[in-house]
């Protein structure tokens, strides 16, 4: 099969590092090790992920083993890979929480049976200050200056961290530890990747290959999916947010995530693509949804969602909620996570996309037992108060009037 994988890789891949050489070893039947790096930056894994989770599992099944690497220590300094300003360090705790969710994620794509799995401070914490030092001093600071967000930064005058310089020293030296033959990633990992090989070269281990994948943008449509930018398709949303945040994805990226996310085969994303566009992304929605949660909850989440949008009716399943304070109506917007800030819930409300039983309320509204809360057209919940039974009649009922 190593040649259909060669083939598959090709198709999808932007960049290959070196071609030829991969192709030769693929073709010869060479077990290689595959790394594949994630720094735990935030709790849960999108759907950009699955990009190159699919690639591992694609290497799995030819017969050679992933090496799943989560940077527990290399997130504590954080990839300025993209960034235009330092990013901010995160705290141990909290690299560590973030990082148990990890695997349990990935292997909903990967067969855990055949991956490799590794915390990078198993090595880095390890090489303690004069490892540092030996570790730097293999390539020159001009080498690393050249990227091209550290060159933007020194161009414009913005601060670049001192930490921030050995960040490609350390994901490189990761591949050293676990001996990568081939290394897989975005687009905006490509100097990261190439670094790496030069650092294995360095230690006298023959330079991994690269393949680079193309960036997933997110349902904005604009920026490349990230969890902080709200932009997300989380691999463990529930069906029902999963389906409805895939059918709000511009047309124009139908394409690009059928063929980078379905898992289906060439001829049958064809097949999907000559559908007019809604039924295409109907299609793909469940197609996320049955891989993430099983074929039942596709079908489930696509009945939920001609209900609630086609017949404008509320979810017959819905999350509930105890608002700390029922009586502030921003406030409770929020603490669910619908909006960043007060002043963002307010924006909601001015422009009508804030709703109780499926009116407009005044901002004053206290919230009552049983109510049913929306915000924009997919969050929806039910309140609870403490201590309360459900007020019959709530849901749906007219909320009271200013």
């Amino acid at each position: 099969m190593s040649r259909a994988l060669w083939e598959w890789l090709r198709e999808r891949a932007v960049e290959i590092h070196v071609p030829d050489h991969l192709r030769h070893r693929l073709e010869r039947g060479e077990r290689l090790r595959v790394k594949f790096g994630m720094d735990p930056t935030a709790p849960d894994l999108h759907l950009g992920h699955l990009v190159p989770l699919d690639v591992l599992r694609a290497f799995q099944d030819d017969g050679h083993t992933a090496v799943l690497v989560v940077g527990d220590f290399t997130a504590l300094i954080g990839d300025p890979s993209g960034r235009s300003e330092t990013r901010p360090m995160l705290s141990r705790e909290q690299v560590e929480v973030n990082a148990r969710t990890y695997f349990d994620q990935a292997y909903r794509i990967v067969d855990p049976e055949r991956t490799e799995v590794h915390g990078n401070a198993e090595w880095l914490a390890a090489l303690g200050s004069e490892g540092v030092l030996r570790l730097l001093a293999r390539r020159t600071l001009q080498s690393v200056l050249q990227r091209e967000d550290f060159a933007t930064r020194l161009r414009e005058g913005r601060p670049i961290g001192a930490h921030e310089i050995l960040y490609p020293f350390t994901q490189a030296y990761d591949s050293v530890a676990v001996g990568a033959d081939v290394e897989i990633g975005g687009t905006d990992q490509l100097f990261n990747l190439l670094f790496g090989r030069e650092i294995q070269q360095s230690y006298g281990q023959p330079p991994q290959d690269v393949v680079v994948f193309p960036l997933l943008e997110g349902t904005d449509g604009v920026q490349k999916m990230s969890k902080s930018l709200g932009n997300y398709i989380g691999l463990t949303d529930p069906p029902d947010e999963i389906y409805g945040k895939t059918m709000s994805i511009p047309d124009r990226l139908i394409e690009k995530y059928l063929r980078l996310t379905s898992g289906w085969p060439r001829e049958r994303v064809d097949r999907v693509l000559a559908l007019p566009p809604r039924e295409a992304k109907a299609a793909l929605a469940r197609r996320l949804v049955e891989r993430l949660h099983g074929q039942e909850a596709g079908a489930e989440a696509e009945q939920e969602f001609d209900r609630r949008f086609r017949r404008r009716q509320l979810p017959e399943r819905m999350p509930e909620h105890r608002p700390t304070d029922p009586s502030d109506l921003l406030g409770t917007i929020v603490e669910l996570g619908w909006q960043r800030s007060r002043s963002a819930a307010r924006r909601a409300w001015e422009q009508d996309g804030v709703r109780v039983n499926r009116r407009a309320v005044p901002l004053d509204y206290a919230l009552r037992d049983g109510d049913v809360l929306e915000v924009g057209r997919r969050n929806v919940v039910r309140i609870r108060h403490p201590g309360r039974s459900v007020t019959p009649g709530a849901a749906g009922s007219d909320p009271r009037p200013p």
